[in-house]
């Protein structure tokens, strides 16, 4: 599993999954689900759909610790 998501890539999707997860507590919907897939691929810094699409937010000059 290589890295395909930047850090800006990954800030977003960790603050919109946690946001999610509180809004499926609030009002008792699915959007908690949606919100775990985000944070989990802002976490891991890979997202599969980035893959089969062959998308790739990551800047290869600058590595990141993952």
């Amino acid at each position: 599993m290589k890295t395909n998501l930047g850090k800006l890539d990954r800030i977003i999707r960790s603050a919109a999954g946690f946001t999610a997860i509180a809004a499926g507590f609030t009002f008792q919907s699915w959007w908690g689900l949606i919100g775990v897939a985000l944070l989990l691929t802002g976490v891991t810094a890979w997202c599969p759909l980035y893959a089969a699409l062959g998308i790739n937010t990551l800047d290869e000059t600058h590595p990141q610790k993952v």
